[in-house]
């Protein structure tokens, strides 16, 4: 068995306060997978579709790549927003997920059973006799 001896620091989703340990030099959605946990949505994993969209609230961050200006301007990267998947951590960071993740077939089924619980109940089938 490998061991990953690198060092991490701390990350913590401020929303849900999850937390996960992160290597200096993998990106923060990258560190997130790794151990299974969840709460960044993920979508391409290379910074083309700006879904893993965080801001850091606290903390220090590095680039491993550039952040497409398609997802993130240059005011919003000013205000500490960026793609996950594009920076790792220098120091222990807080982040807060921007914005809603939904896919596309599941679109407004959150919204519904908000407003009607029994909606996300087991339906009852009849039996044949």
């Amino acid at each position: 068995m490998i061991f990953d001896t690198r060092p991490k620091v701390t990350v913590t989703l401020a929303q849900t306060g999850e937390h996960y340990l992160c290597a200096h030099d993998e990106s923060l959605l990258a560190g997130m997978l790794r151990l299974g946990r969840k709460g960044i949505p993920v979508g391409c994993a290379n910074g083309g579709c700006g879904v893993c969209k965080v801001r850091v609230v606290e903390g220090a961050i590095h680039a491993l790549g550039p952040v497409s200006r398609a997802h993130v301007s240059v005011d919003e990267e000013s205000q500490g927003v960026t793609l996950a998947c594009r920076v790792a951590p220098s120091t222990p960071v807080v982040l807060e997920v921007v914005g809603k993740f939904e896919k596309p077939f599941f679109k407004g089924y959150a919204a519904a059973v908000a407003a009607d619980p029994s909606l996300n109940q087991p339906q009852k089938t009849a039996t044949r006799r």
